[in-house]
C-alpha cells in the first residue's frame, strides 16, 4: 500500500470515527431532553423500548470506535491491510468497503465457517 493509499484510508476512518462520535452527542441531547412523564402505560413502554434501541446501536457504535482506532494504530505502525490470519494483503476493495478489516475474504470466510460449525454442534 502506498502512501496515498494510506492517507486515503487515514481520512475516511478518522470522518468515520467523526460522523459517530457527533451522532453519539445528538444522542445524548436527545435521551436528556426527553425525560418526560408518560402516563400512559403503552405510550411509557413504546418510550422505553426506543431508548433501549437506541442505547444498544451507541454500544455497537462505541465498540466500532474501538475497532476504528485499532486500524488507526495499524496505519501508524504498518500493518494495515494485511490479514491477520495469513500476513497477506487485503484487497483495496475490501478495505474501502470494511476499513476496520483485519481478515482477507478468504479468511473471513473461513472464520464464518467455523464459527457455524461451532455454533450448530
Amino acid at each position: 500500500m502506498n502512501e496515498r493509499q494510506r492517507d486515503y484510508f487515514r481520512r475516511k476512518l478518522i470522518a468515520w470515527k467523526d460522523d459517530i462520535l457527533k451522532e453519539s452527542q445528538e444522542t445524548l441531547v436527545v435521551l436528556q431532553s426527553e425525560n418526560e412523564n408518560h402516563p400512559d402505560l403503552a405510550d411509557r413502554a413504546s418510550f422505553e423500548t426506543d431508548r433501549s434501541i437506541e442505547l444498544r446501536a451507541r454500544d455497537r457504535q462505541r465498540k466500532l470506535i474501538s475497532k476504528i482506532d485499532a486500524a488507526l494504530a495499524r496505519l501508524d505502525d504498518g500493518t494495515y491491510g494485511y490479514c491477520e490470519e495469513t500476513g497477506e494483503p487485503i484487497s483495496l476493495k475490501r478495505l474501502d468497503a470494511r476499513p476496520i478489516a483485519t481478515l482477507s475474504v478468504e479468511a473471513q470466510e473461513r472464520h464464518e465457517r467455523r464459527e457455524r460449525t461451532y455454533r450448530e454442534t
